[in-house]
Parts: structure tokens; C-alpha cells; sequence
């Protein structure tokens, strides 16, 4: 232990870590600078069913959306608001191939979920369109999902469900059109009779992608899906 910190020390002081918020060195052992890692938007009050950030510190229970409308998924825990600078960082993963940001991200996201005390027999990160894999090279929520499977002994599920359809992002359409993009997307492979499911993704934004293959996991015989996403969009 004391060699490798050793070893870190040196390395931190031949070749110190930049933090990849604002590019200033981190100091020893750190992944972020002190002023980035205070900046971080931890998502502290939301909706438990969705995690629609609340305005007021002072709001609790289920959104009101949630209660006319009960999505598919039980429970949602997300990390951040989609927010500087996580929605750099998310774009940085998905779009520049930064994997190293994955992991970090990952990392810190694991350490939430398992103090929330419920731990699922099945991670699944959400699969992307095979087209849309071949051009990216990676799925981001796998590489997401890693850390936190690594932590709970899991593999993530990779082959248990598919994207059939390549559906254009749900950002770019209407409340209606979003429900109707997402029919049929989904397609299982294997039984998940009796099993509990958190499905991981990078950002939560309308919850229509997350209700879709809730719905097609609980068709296969899931007893409990929840989902698990590193931000939350204020939509």
C-alpha cells in the first residue's frame, strides 16, 4: 500500500492529473479539482418514482405525474442534474469516446446505488440499435454499468434484450410522437421470471425510453425494474 502510494505520488507530480471540468490539476489521488468537485449538481430532492428534480427542498413524494400516470418502474435514482458539468462529461462519453469519464462517472454512481440498500439480481444497461453500436463502437450505458457491477458481482446483462428499432432521440419529438417511437424498440431474449432489474443509462430525459423496456421486461416476467441514470434532465 505505502509503495503504491508512492508510485502515485511521483507519477502525480511527473505527469499531474488535469481536471477534466476546467483542465487545472487535480492534486494527488483526486479525479476532479476541489473548485469542479464543489460545483458537481448532486441531485438532492426529486420525485422517488421518476427523479424529476424538485425546485423547493421543501417538496417530497411522488410528483404528480407519477400519481395520475404510474410509470412502468418502480423507482429511479439518479446522481446528478443534468447540469454543468455533467452534461459536458456525458457528451465527452458518448460522442469523443472518453471512456475514461465512464469510469469515473461509474464509479461515483456505484457508490450511490449501494447505499440505497436495494440490490438487483439483474443490470442491465440499455441497448443501443445495432447500427448505432457499429458507429459508436461502444454502448455508454455498458461502459457506466461496469463499476457498478463490479461492485455487486454482476455481470451486465448484454445479450438478454435488443434494439430492434433505430429510434431517432426523444429530445427531438413531440409528447406523442415520443410514446409512439418507442413501440416494439424492445425485444427479449431470455425469461427474467421473478427477477429484479435496474436498468442503467446515462441521462434520464422524458422516461419514455426507461418505460418502454420496463414494460417489455415485466411482459418476460420481471418482478421489479428500476431504473438508474447518472442525471436527470429538469425537462
Amino acid at each position: 500500500m505505502l509503495l503504491n502510494n508512492w508510485l502515485t505520488n511521483i507519477q502525480d507530480w511527473l505527469l499531474p492529473r488535469l481536471c477534466p471540468a476546467c483542465g487545472d490539476p487535480t492534486g494527488t489521488g483526486r479525479d476532479l479539482c476541489l473548485g469542479c468537485e464543489k460545483s458537481l449538481p448532486i441531485l438532492q430532492h426529486a420525485c422517488p418514482r421518476c427523479a424529476i428534480p424538485y425546485e423547493h427542498p421543501e417538496t417530497q413524494g411522488v410528483c404528480g405525474a407519477c400519481q395520475q400516470q404510474p410509470p412502468a418502474f418502480t423507482h429511479t435514482v439518479a446522481l446528478y442534474r443534468y447540469a454543468p458539468p455533467v452534461d459536458h462529461f456525458i457528451r465527452a462519453i458518448k460522442f469523443h469516446n472518453d471512456l475514461g469519464l465512464a469510469k469515473m462517472l461509474g464509479e461515483r454512481f456505484a457508490a450511490k446505488v449501494l447505499g440505497t440498500g436495494w440490490y438487483p439480481e439483474v443490470i442491465l444497461p440499455i441497448p443501443l440499435h445495432p447500427a448505432r453500436l457499429r458507429s459508436r463502437g461502444y454502448n455508454q450505458a455498458l461502459e457506466l454499468a461496469r463499476p457498478v457491477a463490479d461492485r455487486l458481482a454482476l455481470k451486465p446483462d448484454i445479450d438478454g434484450v435488443d434494439r430492434v428499432r433505430d429510434t431517432p432521440p426523444q429530445v427531438t419529438l413531440n409528447q406523442r410522437d415520443r410514446q409512439r417511437n418507442l413501440r416494439g424498440a424492445f425485444r427479449v431474449h431470455r425469461d427474467y421470471t421473478g427477477k429484479s432489474v435496474a436498468i442503467v443509462d446515462d441521462v434520464m430525459t422524458t422516461g419514455h425510453t426507461a418505460e418502454s423496456l420496463a414494460r417489455t421486461l415485466l411482459r418476460a416476467g420481471a418482478r421489479d425494474v428500476r431504473v438508474w441514470v447518472i442525471a436527470r434532465t429538469a425537462q
